[in-house]
């Protein structure tokens, strides 16, 4: 497919490079061209500047938001949660109508420092709010109870872990989860939790996951949902 990206940051790369491997075409979508190639330095997690990274990535095309979500036959938001609505409605409402939106984000509030607080919480959700900022976008939001890494090669843990999908639209889900089995995924370790609302839940797994990072001082761990008795 044509995917199109919208973030270039540590999760936007890492999708990028896991969709190319797999045969996709990728464009990676930003607000500014310039203001991101003209970056130095390491980034916050000791990555290469964006502009280095896509240097050495000639298979994979930069475009702005609007750019990006014309070419996107499916689309993915890797942007930060925060700033996740301003880049959509940037990409442009007419250019999502139609096409299934992978929401990643998260609304963490990092302006006090560590730990991050949620924008929005309990009575709605980003993915909410995105789906009701786009109606005729197909919005699942899958993929953000993970470190990037995990997202695309879930193998790395050392035993299992669950994945939610969050949305409206079943044929939606549907195609997220042919593409989370293509990046490793098992198929029994993904959960529909039902419409967008769900996404609640899930976004309010990120305050838990957070505190884990920094107590067991690896952003790499299992969430599994075990049911039944023994």
């Amino acid at each position: 497919m044509k995917i199109g990206i919208f973030g270039t940051g540590m999760v936007g790369q890492t999708i990028a490079d896991k969709l190319t491997q797999l045969g996709h075409k990728v464009m990676i979508g930003t607000r500014s061209k310039e203001s991101s190639l003209a970056k130095t330095g390491k980034d916050n997690f000791g990555r290469p500047s964006f502009g280095e990274w896509i240097n050495n990535r000639k298979e994979i095309q930069i475009g702005t938001y609007s750019e990006t979500a014309l070419f996107g036959e499916f689309l993915v938001n890797a942007t930060s949660g925060i700033g996740s609505l301003d880049a959509l409605k940037t990409a442009g409402e007419k250019n999502l109508s139609g096409k299934i939106l992978l929401d990643i984000s998260n609304p963490l509030d990092f302006s006090k420092g560590m730990p991050p607080t949620l924008t929005v919480c309990n009575t709605d959700s980003l993915g909410e709010q995105i789906q009701r900022s786009f109606p005729e976008t197909k919005v699942v939001k899958s993929l953000n109870t993970v470190n990037a890494n995990v997202m695309v090669q879930p193998s790395m843990l050392q035993d299992s872990t669950n994945i939610f999908l969050n949305g409206n639209d079943s044929n939606a889900k549907a195609e997220v989860k042919k593409l989370l089995i293509s990046f490793g995924w098992n198929e029994k370790d993904i959960i529909d939790m039902g419409d967008i609302t769900t996404a609640r839940g899930t976004e309010q797994i990120l305050p838990v996951w957070i505190r884990l990072m920094v107590t067991l001082q690896t952003p790499v761990f299992n969430f599994k949902i075990v049911t039944g008795k023994k």
